[in-house]
């Protein structure tokens, strides 16, 4: 896969974006309404689903052992029971994250529980960096923490863009930024651009700050913190997937999506992997170009599956 490397950033480009947000939002229900899956394709898109997760704690009381139970929960994301009523195993299709993802001073833990677990080379580790999630410290700080994370053993980095820089128009800089903070990465660690897009006041600046970070040669544009008043909707992530597409056709470079923050249901789920499909194409459903930030999300998909296995969804005792 080769990696998107940006380019000069074209703010002739960025003038000629207008968004119709009347047809974004027509777009998004014609894409999510009378999708009827049989219950084996859901079952199957939820398989899916399982392997773009990038398995989330993001608590002010976040510990070892918290990071340590995120491990083990990406080693078997499912009930063995299930797996095998579902004939998958790790020969045919592993079922695990892509990527548990902490903040920096949690790292070492997940390094050291993934080493335990031998798990080093199966599943990422990804670190929320550059004052997360205000994105608001001093620039040199903000690089310093990209590359503290990576000391500690993170193979991706999500940064944090500066919102002001959005709202005040400030492309150049926020370019600047971005480029830098790319740099920081190193060519071997892989950086997601978030853009908190509840706070960036229109579909316009979503599109603008979504190609001005693939222009700076992002790896993937996440749309939220998951702190924000609002996260991740249908149509922030339309509005993404276009650009993602434009940036492409223009340049030749796949970026990937990352919707974060608010995805919490089976269905949630299965809109976001339907609506990538068709803007984006099946390419871009895999972990190398899709990813959902989320915490709560694999607890629902699994009582879905068990539903589907047995015909009930199970009780909360029974939940692992």
């Amino acid at each position: 896969m080769e990696r998107n490397p940006g380019c000069e950033l074209d703010l002739g480009w960025l003038n000629n974006v207008h968004v119709n947000s009347t047809a974004v939002k027509e777009s998004v229900c014609y894409y999510i309404s009378d999708k009827e899956i049989s219950k084996e394709y859901e079952a199957a898109w939820l398989l899916k689903a399982i392997t773009c997760i990038d398995l989330t704690t993001l608590g002010g009381d976040d510990t070892k052992s918290n990071v340590a139970r995120l491990c083990r929960k990406a080693m078997g994301p499912l009930p063995e029971n299930i797996l095998s009523m579902l004939e998958v195993n790790d020969d045919n299709f592993p079922i695990r994250p892509a990527a548990v993802c902490v903040y920096p001073s949690r790292v070492k833990d997940a390094v050291e529980e993934l080493d335990k677990l031998e798990l080093q080379n199966k599943i990422n580790i990804a670190s929320v960096a550059t004052g997360f999630p205000s994105g608001q410290m001093p620039l040199q700080t903000r690089l310093d923490e990209i590359k503290y994370a990576i000391e500690q053993g993170a193979t991706e980095i999500d940064i944090v863009i500066n919102r002001t820089l959005v709202l005040t128009g400030k492309w150049q800089e926020l370019y600047q930024e971005i480029q830098q903070m790319k740099e920081a990465c190193g060519p071997g660690v892989h950086m997601k651009a978030i853009l908190a897009v509840g706070e960036l006041d229109s579909f316009n600046n979503v599109y603008k700050a979504s190609l001005v970070a693939m222009m700076a040669g992002t790896d993937f544009i996440k749309t939220s913190t998951g702190k924000e008043a609002v996260n991740a909707t249908l149509p922030y992530g339309l509005v993404m997937t276009r650009a993602i597409r434009e940036y492409y056709m223009k340049m030749g470079y796949k970026v990937g999506l990352k919707p974060a923050g608010g995805i919490r249901t089976s269905r949630d789920a299965i809109n976001w992997l339907i609506m990538v499909k068709e803007t984006l194409g099946i390419e871009w459903l895999t972990s190398d170009f899709f990813r959902f930030g989320a915490s709560g999300l694999l607890e629902d998909i699994e009582a879905t599956l068990h539903e589907f296995c047995y015909g009930y969804k199970p009780s909360l005792i029974m939940m692992r």
